[in-house]
């Protein structure tokens, strides 16, 4: 991976042209007292190094006649090694990762000046970590006030993502390889759920179940918290409490990924915890699953993002009229988002290194986001018709008999030359197949 990696910097610095681009790695977080939770790095950082450290920062620069990538990293320092594990080290940093030179990070502030003072901008992003958006704000104010004496220095900062982002969107054939892997883990422990499955079973049984076959495969593990609703907890949309007993005759939701060398998998399926469908049930999950399938077909390079959305609302808002859960002409019930009450997320996001990707979905009002080879993104409609929801103006009671039924379908999809393929296909759906 270290030419990939490689091959990243050099683009990223064929678009910065005589800038300077900065980047942190992610902070540790504290779970509890002085237990730290698991490191995870910054993706962005990642995306161009591989370094897995914290307390760590890339400097890439084009224009410096020597050291174009540069790392600031922790020593080698045996006593605290011991405890929290064997860093890289300096020199290592040099030898194992690329870079042209490599400095512990203690020696930012005073290293640092020397990749800034002859770029004409400093590329960074802004984050949450205040006191080192302060470090690289002092940098630039100090060369900025010394930039009459040379006539040379940043004069502007600039945010990293729109360039780095669009880069990210588009996946290699390594990332893919990655993502495939992602998605046939995730694809065994969303069947082997579906078998485990029965009536009085706890939610937090299939939870194990699930993230047992992560580990087992050899994911890093869950990708974001797994979601196991049965009953009316599937009307929740990020529910993760995961503590009920499944009863016969309700739903299950299960919404897992796992992230496998740092890239993730996520699908959803909903299906009936005791083997068959109720009528009601049959009917509304019939509707999604029509909506999911004529918005995958609409993956297809070329086609705008935000018509895989529209595909999708136009078929669940049809759906819900035909049940007499709302009422009205199908284009103004649109145009009035007075769907919104049963459907009110949209119908998928880009995938990689995060789970809700980077990317942009749409240039401004009259620019959309075109489908391209090599992005990956998730098609996931649903309809929740939650027991208390606010009506929307003009619209009819809900019968009873539809209330609690929360259902979504979502699968993985790569972006292909001639269409698209399903990465996630392996986890059945139709009605004949989710049945038992």
């Amino acid at each position: 991976m270290q030419a990939e990696y490689r091959q990243r910097r050099e683009q990223l610095m064929s678009k910065i042209g005589n800038g300077t681009a900065i980047f942190r790695s992610a902070p540790t977080a504290v779970m509890h007292n002085d237990v730290e939770y698991a490191f995870r790095q910054d993706s962005d950082f990642y995306y161009l190094t591989g370094f897995n450290e914290p307390q760590a920062v890339a400097v890439l620069a084009p224009s410096h006649s020597e050291h174009r990538f540069v790392l600031f990293v922790q020593p080698k320092d045996r006593e605290q090694e011991v405890w929290s594990g064997y860093r890289c080290g300096v020199e290592a940093a040099k030898q194992m990762y690329g870079a042209d030179e490599a400095y512990p990070i203690t020696e930012l502030d005073e290293k640092l000046s020397q990749y800034l003072e002859k770029a004409d901008r400093i590329y960074y992003h802004l984050g949450r970590d205040r006191t080192f958006n302060d470090t690289i704000l002092n940098h630039w104010q100090h060369l900025m006030r010394t930039y009459p004496k040379r006539g040379t220095g940043p004069i502007a900062i600039e945010d990293t993502g729109p360039i780095l982002h669009s880069m990210r969107l588009m996946k290699s054939q390594a990332e893919l390889e990655l993502m495939r892997k992602a998605a046939e883990i995730a694809v065994e422990a969303h069947n082997h759920a579906m078998k485990f499955t029965q009536p009085g079973r706890y939610e937090y049984e299939v939870q194990a179940e699930i993230e047992y076959i992560f580990r087992l495969r050899g994911a890093l593990g869950p990708a974001y918290p797994s979601i196991v609703a049965s009953g009316v907890n599937s009307c929740i949309l990020h529910y993760i409490e995961n503590d009920r007993q499944m009863q016969d005759k309700e739903l299950l939701l299960i919404d897992a990924g796992c992230a496998y060398g740092y890239y993730n998998s996520d699908i959803t399926r909903t299906f009936p915890v005791g083997g068959k469908f109720t009528p009601e049930q049959k009917t509304v999950y019939e509707i999604v699953l029509e909506a999911q399938k004529q918005a995958i077909a609409q993956v297809q390079p070329g086609n705008p993002y935000k018509q895989i959305h529209d595909t999708a609302v136009r078929v669940l808002t049809e759906g819900l009229v035909e049940l007499g859960i709302l009422k009205g002409e199908i284009d103004k019930l649109i145009e009035e988002e007075k769907y919104k009450p049963y459907y009110m997320h949209r119908t998928g996001h880009w995938l990689g290194l995060d789970v809700h990707d980077v990317g942009v979905y749409q240039h401004g009002d009259e620019k959309p986001q075109i489908l391209q080879p090599g992005q990956v993104l998730t098609v996931e409609p649903g309809l929740y018709i939650v027991p208390d929801t606010k009506l929307a103006e003009d619209q009819p009671e809900t019968d009873s008999r539809w209330v609690g039924i929360g259902i979504r379908i979502e699968d993985d999809v790569l972006v292909t030359t001639t269409g698209h393929e399903v990465l996630t296909a392996g986890v059945p759906k139709e009605v004949a197949q989710v049945e038992r």
